[in-house]
């Protein structure tokens, strides 16, 4: 019971708190409201929880054998999430119903997730932390898989109604804009380590 309660809290803390996901998230709810938020909703719970189980049964051992391979998917990361951030920052600029932006779909919550840097930071956290080597190892992992599934949806969500409800109160063009260049900013500034850690370590 102690060990389940224990996963439940790291769950809540790391879900909760302020990233990428999250960011994304509360930014689709102020632009496209809850509705036409909830595929890439959807997609970065499922998504986060199959990287979490697929990182659980080793593979994070690849990066282990092959370090390039990690190097190049946290450059690939960094890229992704920074067009991420020029999406968000652009996506109150609606001219007309032909040019306006359209949500983020399910496939690009999940895939976010393998790009997205603290959710690798998390899945091996969360990995090293509460399994042990033995026969209950997979077990285990399944057990970290479900609690962190079950408990995203309710976090997540928490900023995915936020960002709904700041949805009536931007009534302005300008006020939606520069929500958006502010979550824009968030979500750059959060990768700003990572940025400087992969220029440190070609240096």
């Amino acid at each position: 019971m102690d060990y389940l309660l224990t996963i439940i809290m790291f769950a809540i803390s790391s879900s909760v708190t302020p990233g990428p996901n999250n960011i994304t998230v509360m930014a689709s709810g102020v632009n496209f409201g809850i509705k036409k938020s909830l595929p890439v909703f959807t997609g970065i719970c499922f998504g986060f929880a199959l990287m979490l189980f697929l990182v659980g049964i080793g593979f994070g051992q690849i990066f282990t054998k092959m370090p390039i391979l990690h190097v190049i998917i946290k450059t690939l990361g960094i890229l992704y999430l920074l067009y991420f951030a020029y999406v968000i920052a652009n996506a109150g600029e609606i001219n007309n119903a032909n040019t306006r932006q359209k949500p983020f779909t399910f496939l690009n919550g999940v895939l976010f997730q393998w790009l997205n840097v603290k959710a690798w930071v998390v899945a091996t956290g969360a990995i090293a932390a509460f399994t042990s080597v033995g026969a209950d190892f997979y077990q285990q992992v399944l057990i970290i898989t479900f609690t962190f599934l079950l408990i995203s949806f309710p976090c997540v969500g928490i900023w995915l109604f936020f960002g709904s409800t700041l949805k009536n109160k931007l009534k302005s063009k300008r006020h939606l804009l520069m929500f958006n260049y502010a979550m824009s900013g968030l979500l750059v500034l959060s990768i700003v380590p990572i940025i400087i850690e992969l220029v440190i370590q070609f240096i």
